[in-house]
């Protein structure tokens, strides 16, 4: 495989330079798979909520074909959709996105939220005054139960989480029988979040970051939003590397032994996003990049999350 790895707790090798597909449309996501195989990456990271895995399946069934790369060289993600989440429906969440992605196993499978969502036609659902609908009497623990039970059957290799907290976390490891391997969460310049990272870290548990480029053109940003690669210092960096902003913030994960997920359609930014091996950012800089944390997160998804009793961002986290 292309680029370096983390080395999970179940002994498998995740790449740490990852192609994302939120927000991606099916069309897109045929000729975004081809590209990022084509110029070096083999970690894609899925979701059954994207509502593109068909397509990202069909891409690399072609790819396969033309022996441009096999499967066992691919790091293939997918993540369990909130309204799947009541463990009756894990299975049934998990199949369709292995059917889709048209592979025989996943090598990652994360539950995306610990807030489940009941079932209607629309993933995000909301009553008929618009007001979003939640389902609290669904707890994560035993939503992760069953994905356990994937794991345990050879359909994945390693299993995980996204958007938890370090209470949801905790509550996970005392009772679990599989520790995660595994916690996707947003993390970019202005959000570091090292204290978090390093919780995890010492459970045994790897990051992926995802939004490493602030993710400007998420539909509910405004204008009073920091735009990240327009930050001074990054452009600096990069100025005086040679490079983009884009690549100084992708490689500030990286080297920080974090995996990170950059999405692009445009072929030439997928390759530019994962050329960030061949040099290594000082200390200094590293140190002048950590020193830009605002604890600014695009992603808290309170717009649909606010009052759910598992939403991971609300202050003073409980469940008593």
């Amino acid at each position: 495989m292309a680029g370096d790895f983390i080395t999970l707790n179940t002994g498998y090798k995740m790449p740490t330079m990852t192609m994302g597909y939120w927000c991606v449309s099916p069309k897109d996501a045929r000729t975004t798979t081809r590209a990022a195989i084509e110029c070096g990456y083999r970690h894609i990271d899925s979701a059954w909520m994207y509502v593109n895995e068909k397509e990202i399946g069909d891409s690399l069934q072609e790819l396969y074909k033309e022996g441009k790369v096999k499967r066992e060289e691919m790091f293939i993600t997918s993540k369990l959709w909130a309204q799947f989440n009541n463990p009756k429906d894990v299975r049934k969440g998990f199949m369709e996105s292995l059917n889709n992605l048209q592979t025989e196993y996943l090598d990652l499978f994360l539950i995306h939220l610990p807030c489940a969502l009941p079932k209607t036609d629309d993933t995000i659902p909301q009553d008929e005054n618009g007001t979003y609908l939640h389902d609290t009497e669904v707890h994560y623990a035993d939503t992760w139960k069953e994905v356990e039970k994937l794991q345990k059957e050879g359909l994945v290799r390693s299993i995980g989480i996204s958007n938890f907290n370090e209470y949801q976390i905790n509550r996970i490891l005392e009772d679990c029988s599989i520790k995660p391997a595994v916690h996707q969460i947003e993390s970019q310049p202005y959000l570091a979040d090292v204290k978090h990272i390093e919780f995890c870290k010492r459970n045994g548990i790897a990051v992926m970051t995802y939004a490493v480029l602030g993710s400007k053109t998420r539909f509910w940003a405004t204008d009073k939003d920091p735009v990240v690669l327009e930050d001074p210092v990054l452009k600096s960096i990069a100025e005086k590397r040679g490079k983009s902003a884009a690549q100084i913030a992708i490689r500030f994960q990286i080297q920080r032994g974090v995996a990170a997920i950059a999405k692009s359609v445009q072929p030439e930014r997928i390759k530019s996003n994962f050329q960030v091996y061949d040099f290594k950012l000082t200390k200094d800089e590293m140190e002048l990049i950590y020193g830009l944390d605002k604890k600014w997160r695009a992603f808290d998804m309170a717009w649909f999350l606010r009052g759910h009793k598992y939403w991971a961002h609300q202050e003073n986290y409980s469940e008593d």
